[in-house]
């Protein structure tokens, strides 16, 4: 998992800057990560993530950005409680979810919005 700053984002993500409009520029879909350190429920999501990074290597990235450090990041996605995780898929608008998602919600949400799959119910 790959910490972004503001530059390292307007590379991989989405450059604010130049587009108004949404235009991701990463290879891969990818779920950026928005916490703090002090944040209790983003240190139960980051062990999470850490194994969704290997379970879904070469297929999707994770990134994470330290709201407190990238205050101009988090703002221009108008972060406001945390954690939040931006999914943005490839050649689709990105989605933002907000709160600690135990994993399977956030497998669902990767087959779902990144991969475009089904996932088949486990009813």
């Amino acid at each position: 998992m790959e910490h972004l700053t503001k530059e390292t984002f307007l590379q991989k993500v989405f450059n604010y800057e130049v587009n108004k409009e949404w235009k991701f520029e990463g290879d891969l879909p990818c779920i950026i990560d928005f916490y703090a350190d002090w944040c209790q429920p983003c240190k139960m999501v980051a062990p999470i993530l850490e194994e969704l990074s290997k379970e879904y290597e070469g297929k999707i990235n994770i990134y994470k950005v330290d709201t407190e450090d990238q205050q101009e990041l988090a703002a221009a996605f108008g972060i406001r409680s945390i954690p939040s995780m931006l999914f943005c898929p490839k050649g689709a608008q990105p989605q933002m979810a907000q709160g600690a998602l135990p994993k399977e919600s956030l497998k669902e949400a990767i087959e779902k919005v990144l991969l475009n799959q089904e996932v088949e119910s486990s009813n």
